[in-house]
This record gives C-alpha cells, sequence and structure tokens, in this order.
C-alpha cells in the first residue's frame, strides 16, 4: 500500500471515529441500540432537543450510521449496520478495562458543553 492510500485510508478511519466521539451523537447511537426510534423517542432517550437530534441524525445519516425509514405518518431512525451496535459494544467492554486512564487523560478532555 503506498503512503498516499495509506493516509486515505487513516484520514477516512478518523472520520467514522468522529462519528462516534460526539456526545450528542454518541447518545443518539446508544439509543439506537435497542431499536429504531422516531425523534420524538429519542429526544425522551437521551434528554436532547429536538433540534439537537435532528441536526446530529442527518450527520449520522450522511456518513451512513443510521437509516430513516416512513412507517404510515412516522419517520424511524435505526443502525445502518449491526457493526455499529457492535462497535458501541465492544467500546464498552474495552473501557471497562481501560476506563481509569481515559478518565484521568488530560490530552482527550470533553467538556460539558460539546
Amino acid at each position: 500500500m503506498n503512503q498516499n492510500a495509506r493516509a486515505t485510508g487513516l484520514n477516512l478511519k478518523a472520520k467514522l471515529f468522529r462519528g462516534f466521539s460526539d456526545p450528542s451523537r454518541l447518545s443518539i447511537l446508544e439509543a439506537l441500540h435497542k431499536g429504531s426510534l422516531t425523534v420524538t423517542e429519542i429526544v425522551e432517550v437521551t434528554g436532547l432537543s429536538q433540534s439537537n437530534v435532528s441536526n446530529h441524525l442527518s450527520c449520522l445519516r450522511d456518513c451512513n450510521l443510521v437509516y430513516r425509514e416512513q412507517k404510515g405518518s412516522y419517520v424511524y431512525y435505526g443502525l445502518s449496520d449491526e457493526r455499529v451496535a457492535r462497535l458501541l459494544y465492544l467500546a464498552d467492554e474495552f473501557l471497562a478495562d481501560v476506563m481509569k486512564g481515559i478518565y484521568e487523560c488530560t490530552r482527550y478532555n470533553v467538556s460539558e458543553e460539546e
């Protein structure tokens, strides 16, 4: 693999993980882990505002992490691929082992406002 292709692959991987790095988007993905939900249901589960949820769902759809499906007069959102759920599960499993180090890490601070 040449250096350009490797850099492109790494950039794409970093971009994928940005989808998981925002607390609001991660909250939405976690909510959808159990099955498809409407925006109203996502708002109830996550405590995020409707406009915030809609904004982040748009982002997650653009990146193909979630799908949108019309059922009658309702629109449901769900995880686009079972591997998204597996990534969330693996993150939880891994975090259980490295939680102390991640908690104490000062290089990757996440502010409460994000």
